[in-house]
């Protein structure tokens, strides 16, 4: 019989990292402005790469059904490879973004690594066009990411699955928050 000892450290990891104040802080932030963006008829827009992109996916689906916020992401193989093919594959989330966002929407930008060319150039082209900027990264502290938002949160950990599962419970945080708030 193995001992608990391993699996209970490594969830004692993850109780340290999501509930860390300052993210706390943040998390309430942005639920304050997913709810206000829904009030002016605005949408959130979600991307990331591979288990980012599916996590994108899935707080977008709960936010809109669940929370009753529209939200999108770019998770349709056909725009991706058009985009990627057109525009560069470093680029094509930005152009997901020009072709989609309209003024006062708000982009969550999700990375592990925070080094994703594509994802830190869509950072930096959101808040080109002044739109509300979150992001998500983990892995080094300096990561372009980090710093690419107005609210950026940050997992203090080198381990994927931590990373992001971490983000994965701050978003869908954020969303039962708004749906606990609506009922």
């Amino acid at each position: 019989m193995s001992s608990k000892d391993p699996l209970k450290e490594y969830l004692r990891t993850y109780d340290t990292l999501i509930n860390d104040d300052s993210a706390i802080d943040k998390l309430l932030e942005i639920k304050d402005i997913f709810q206000e963006i829904s009030d002016n008829g605005k949408k959130v827009i979600l991307a990331g790469n591979g288990g980012s992109a599916a996590m994108a996916s899935h707080v977008a689906v709960d936010i809109t059904k669940n929370a009753g916020i529209r939200a999108l992401t770019f998770n349709e193989y056909d725009l991706i490879t058009t985009l990627a093919n057109d525009y560069g594959y470093e680029n094509w989330i930005a152009k997901g973004i020009e072709f989609f966002y309209n003024p006062g929407d708000v982009i969550v930008l999700i990375s592990a690594s925070g080094k994703s060319e594509n994802v830190v150039r869509a950072a930096k082209y959101s808040q080109e066009l002044g739109l509300k900027t979150i992001t998500f990264s983990g892995f080094e502290k300096g990561n372009p990411l980090r710093s690419s938002g107005d609210i950026n949160l940050w997992v203090d950990s080198k381990t994927y699955n931590v990373v992001e599962m971490t983000h994965h419970i701050w978003l869908l945080a954020i969303v039962d928050m708004i749906i606990s708030e609506n009922k």
